[in-house]
């Protein structure tokens, strides 16, 4: 059997075919990834996801709630109570109000954190309006809730446990795309 061995140039043609095809797929996986990375850490105020609050602490915990609306967004959004406090490590639910002051359907997605960014590996949210796209008929308002809990484990993290207030935070915008599954109900 013969056997030939990549040299010069066509060595050189091969690497750089590899290094790209390699820096591509590094650059497709990068958001998922970051993503990802957040979520499991909680850093830059990125929430967790659960399904069960861990059960109620005797400690307790203000939070601030936060509303904003991107301007290409015809919609007033605005939590229905300012701030609360809860017990640490109890389940509570918040409610947020949405109007869709256009003439026309209209699709928005929300984007969130927590501030300050270290709680955010301890702020769970169990059932929240901004997992999934949300749509509004013409002058429709909805009340959208958010059930969450503080897990415990923040009361024993030497750089979070003096916080005192957690603001939930968040943005609604148009989607670039549109789920339409959901923009057909």
């Amino acid at each position: 059997m013969i056997r030939r061995s990549l040299t010069g140039p066509g060595r050189t043609a091969l690497l750089a075919v590899l290094g790209i095809c390699f820096m591509t797929g590094l650059a497709w996986a990068s958001i998922p990834l970051y993503r990802m990375f957040c979520e499991a850490t909680g850093l830059n105020g990125t929430t967790q996801r659960g399904l069960v609050a861990p059960g109620a602490t005797d400690n307790r915990i203000r939070i601030d709630f936060d509303a904003n609306v991107d301007p290409k967004l015809p919609w007033k959004f605005a939590p229905e109570n300012p701030s609360e406090t809860i017990d640490i490590g109890g389940r509570d639910m918040a409610f947020f109000t949405a109007t869709n002051t256009s003439d026309k359907p209209v699709t928005g997605m929300a984007t969130y954190n927590v501030t300050p960014a270290q709680a955010g590996k301890y702020f769970t949210k169990i059932q929240c309006f901004c997992f999934t796209q949300q749509t509004l008929q013409p002058g429709e308002t909805v009340r959208m809730p958010v059930m969450f809990f503080v897990d415990p484990k923040i009361l024993a993290d030497e750089d979070a446990r003096d916080i005192k207030t957690i603001t939930l935070s968040y943005t609604f915008y148009r989607p670039k795309t549109v789920d339409s599954a959901k923009a057909a109900s």
